[in-house]
């Protein structure tokens, strides 16, 4: 493995005090030269202070601003060119990260830390896993392993691209992540084990699985509208001209329905034909970011 002098490994920490005692110790006993910042995202406990002690960076958030929000506030203030980002709850073993930035060495942008199916905690997790890796793939173009996982790392030049997507909340992996394959950045999956996790999860399974959800949709209608416009102005299209042809068999008449399923059909279209003039704006924009470089 090569030996980077700039690195940051991130952790957004949020009443983690007891989590940490036992990972910072192991970060720090890995053969790399880096630098370690906890984000504490307004804790309660004293996170902050052990932290502190264990000799790591620490920055606070004056009340809990989210995962998310912790993720961007140590990307911003990261001094190193590549970021490693993983959980504080002890999920994520330290010894994965060597071989995250030996991929990424390979030309990579972005490393991912794909979890095996076995190593989630519920059958519904599985599930939700499984269905929003799909879907994103879908929306992409891309196979996406673990559309979920915060283990990761990235280089920070093109992470910092997209910062201004990223939402506050738990979803910020979705986000980079279909940030990066539409635009172009690649992307390399690495299979991991990930632990059970001490204590609460912060994560509410129907809320912010709706959240991925939404944003699944919003990337992918930033990035690839027509991905998602054509197909619902496909299915309009034909449930119309099945329509059609159910009534004009039965009644002989072309109806009021039909002809709503076909203005449906065509004003969808012409919102995704519209998506896409908007997207090629922001392609635009982004190389002339990159040619700055």
């Amino acid at each position: 493995m090569k030996n980077h002098s700039s690195i940051n490994i991130i952790l957004p920490a949020k009443n983690e005090a007891k989590n940490l005692v036992d990972l910072l110790p192991k970060l720090k006993s890995i053969n790399l030269n880096v630098e370690i910042m906890v984000i504490n995202d307004g804790s309660t406990d004293n996170t902050a202070e052990i932290a502190k002690n264990l000799g790591a960076k620490v920055i606070t958030h004056p009340y809990s601003q989210g995962n998310g929000a912790a993720i961007k506030t140590g990307a911003r203030n990261a001094t190193g060119d590549i970021l490693v980002f993983m959980d504080a709850d002890g999920q994520h073993d330290p010894q994965d990260i060597p071989v995250l930035i030996d991929k990424l060495n390979e030309g990579y942008d972005m490393v991912v830390g794909a979890r095996k199916a076995s190593t989630h905690a519920s059958l519904f997790r599985r599930f939700a896993n499984a269905f929003y890796n799909r879907l994103a793939s879908v929306m992409t173009g891309h196979k996406i392993e673990d559309l979920t996982s915060g283990f990761r790392a990235v280089k920070a030049n093109k992470f910092r691209k997209f910062l201004y997507l990223l939402p506050n909340g738990f979803s910020y992996p979705t986000t980079s992540t279909m940030a990066f394959f539409r635009s172009g950045f690649p992307v390399a999956y690495i299979p991991i084990h990930a632990g059970k996790r001490e204590g609460k999860s912060h994560i509410k399974l129907l809320k912010d699985g709706t959240r991925f959800f939404i944003i699944i949709l919003k990337i992918g209608a930033l990035f690839s509208p027509m991905r998602l416009f054509l197909p619902i102005s496909a299915a309009l299209f034909f449930t119309g001209l099945g329509y059609y042809g159910y009534t004009f068999f039965i009644s002989g008449r072309f109806t009021n329905m039909t002809a709503l399923l076909f203005n449906f059909s065509l004003i969808t279209f012409l919102m995704g034909l519209i998506s896409e003039q908007v997207s090629s704006l922001h392609y635009k924009g982004m190389e002339s970011i990159n040619s700055k470089e």
